[in-house]
């Protein structure tokens, strides 16, 4: 396990930094980076209302790029939400669709013995055909088993885990969840990878910066395209935060985790900045579905305005902060109020790319490029369907409607 401290991480930077600038130009195909918050609300961001201003790399990053405050997620669980981004499909398509008590791959719990279809064809595995270098950092949580995780599915590295940080277990009932470096087990959560439930401090997010960074300089130093999927959890329950951020906020312990995330997304941004790659390399900022209020107060983030939160279909679970940022393309300072949803990450992935979507299935992910490169393009208005238990939420254009008792 590659594990560096601040010092080294400059160092390496610099001398990185120089012997790749030079190099970058010849560099066609666009790098992509999807970070992917966990249980981050809408309202958590300053750019978005949040009073505390406590997230000013995340403020910047908007004010480089565009806002996108009609963002949806597909479905207000961790699990449909992040198969629903990978394949352009909604939940009921792709498999992934309600919880575990009505469909058995909802979410994946160690019970779980399924996971993502194999029929099921992910964003890594079509880059592929453009030579691109894929990785996953941080949680995966599309199955446990052998077949089912990411190096299976198109990613050619992975640091983190398949589950969520829950714990810790009792090991002669339950093993903590594991945690990977490509396919070997380095060590569990609260064992080898510490998680403070009374203190809430771990090292996970700084981890998680270092796998991201360190992969982002190697492929640039080989000049390969890459897709970066940043899944970092910190912002789900138990929610944690390294040392030197803990105590810092003014929203408790998810405010110091929120802070660490912050810094972590300026982090990456200010080395495709100083790699001078930024003007190849598309980023997009999101979360998996709404904050979840029932976490607790110092657990819990915000979801502004709107409704409720996670495990619901109002606007405040299915709602979610987005930034897209990718300098000479994007103009900074946009907002833009296109409905758009998670789904579409795959479908404009593979546009930035410029590879064509598979043309033997249904996609439900639109090409959102018209409205990041303000195309005089109108995407046309869409019906996106939202089912979580038996409650039913269709949005289409700004208008929103909830029916309850839907099978």
């Amino acid at each position: 396990m590659r594990v560096m401290s601040t010092l080294t991480l400059i160092l390496f930077c610099a001398i990185i930094c120089c012997t790749v600038t030079e190099k970058t130009s010849n560099v066609l195909s666009p790098n992509i980076i999807i970070m992917l918050m966990d249980d981050m609300g809408w309202g958590d961001l300053g750019v978005f209302g949040q009073p505390s201003k406590e997230t000013p790399n995340l403020d910047a990053m908007a004010a480089q790029g565009m806002l996108l405050p009609n963002f949806y997620t597909a479905n207000p669980l961790c699990s449909p939400s992040r198969a629903a981004l990978l394949t352009g499909r909604l939940p009921v398509r792709n498999g992934f669709y309600t919880t575990n008590a009505h469909a058995r791959n909802a979410y994946t719990p160690q019970e779980i013995v399924g996971g993502i279809s194999k029929d099921e064809i992910l964003i890594p595995q079509m880059l592929k055909k453009k030579g691109y270098v894929s990785k996953i950092v941080g949680k995966w949580h599309l199955g446990h088993r052998p077949q089912y995780l990411p190096l299976e599915k198109g990613f050619d590295e992975w640091f983190g885990a398949p589950d969520c940080h829950f714990g810790p277990y009792n090991s002669s009932i339950r093993p903590n969840i594991p945690v990977y470096n490509n396919s070997e087990m380095l060590g569990r959560y609260y064992e080898e990878f510490k998680i403070d439930r009374k203190s809430g401090e771990s090292n996970l997010t700084q981890m998680y910066l270092l796998e991201g960074l360190d992969f982002i300089l190697r492929q640039t130093e080989d000049q390969r395209p890459f897709f970066l999927y940043w899944a970092a959890d910190a912002t789900h329950a138990p929610v944690y935060a390294s040392k030197r951020f803990l105590g810092k906020s003014q929203r408790g312990r998810y405010g110091d985790a929120v802070m660490e995330l912050d810094y972590s997304v300026g982090q990456i941004l200010s080395l495709l900045r100083n790699l001078a790659i930024e003007n190849n390399t598309f980023v997009f900022f999101t979360s998996d579905n709404g904050a979840a209020l029932v976490s607790g107060p110092n657990e819990s983030g915000s979801n502004g305005p709107f409704l409720c939160g996670k495990q619901t279909t109002f606007e405040g679970g299915m709602r979610e902060p987005a930034i897209a940022w990718w300098p000479g393309h994007i103009e900074g300072g946009t907002v833009n109020f296109q409905l758009a949803n998670v789904m579409d990450l795959f479908t404009t992935s593979l546009a930035v790319a410029g590879i064509t979507p598979p043309d033997d299935r249904t996609l439900d992910g639109l090409d959102l490029t018209p409205v990041l490169l303000n195309c005089p393009h109108t995407l046309k208005n869409r019906r996106v369907h939202y089912t979580h238990l038996h409650t039913l939420l269709c949005n289409f254009s700004s208008q929103s409607s909830i029916t309850v008792g839907m099978s």
